[in-house]
């Protein structure tokens, strides 16, 4: 199983334009490359699918918040509390995105495509809010990873959209030359 998971750095409290915004933009990417979404320390109070529902309420994004039900009502769509000692486990190893992985902590998007080809599943992090995801998050993530390649810098809603399908694509690739395809 693969999770994006949008991590709430705005406001934990209140809900913001920019909150509604973001989820509503990852709903169809997660749909489309076949991943989970997951948010992480938001406002929201309720099950899944009444939350996608409010959401698709009050966007246009994804034909009206359609692919973001899609995942509810497919049990894709989740809401995690802050992590205190760590992440629920069902959702795999935890992976913060960055331009700046450590070193000692850094996989690749090959890399992670390779192994989530074999069965593992993985928690993809993505900050969302000015600063990206807090220290703590990088210091309790097992792996970081800079799906650029290139420590590039990108826009939140630009990673919701590149980390799928950079992932996705590798997946793809993996598959085709396994089966002695090559194009």
């Amino acid at each position: 199983m693969l999770t994006v998971a949008l991590y709430n750095t705005y406001d934990p409290r209140k809900l913001h334009e920019a909150h509604l915004r973001a989820i509503a933009r990852a709903g169809p990417i997660a749909y489309a490359y076949g991943f989970h979404l997951a948010l992480v320390g938001f406002p929201f109070e309720g099950r899944p699918v009444d939350v996608a529902e409010e959401i698709a309420s009050h966007t246009t994004i994804g034909e009206g918040g359609k692919y973001l039900l899609e995942l509810a009502q497919r049990n894709r769509f989740h809401l995690l509390e802050f992590p205190k000692k760590g992440f629920p486990p069902q959702f795999g190893t935890p992976v913060a995105t960055t331009r700046k992985p450590s070193e000692e902590k850094e996989i690749t998007p090959l890399e992670l495509s390779e192994r989530a080809l074999k069965g593992e599943s993985f928690l993809l992090l993505i900050g969302l809010g000015r600063h990206g995801l807090p220290k703590e998050i990088f210091k309790m993530a097992r792996y970081h990873m800079d799906i650029t390649g290139k420590r590039v810098s990108l826009e939140t809603c630009t990673a919701i959209g590149a980390i799928p399908a950079r992932i996705s694509t590798l997946m793809e690739a993996l598959r085709w030359m396994s089966r002695g395809k090559r194009t």
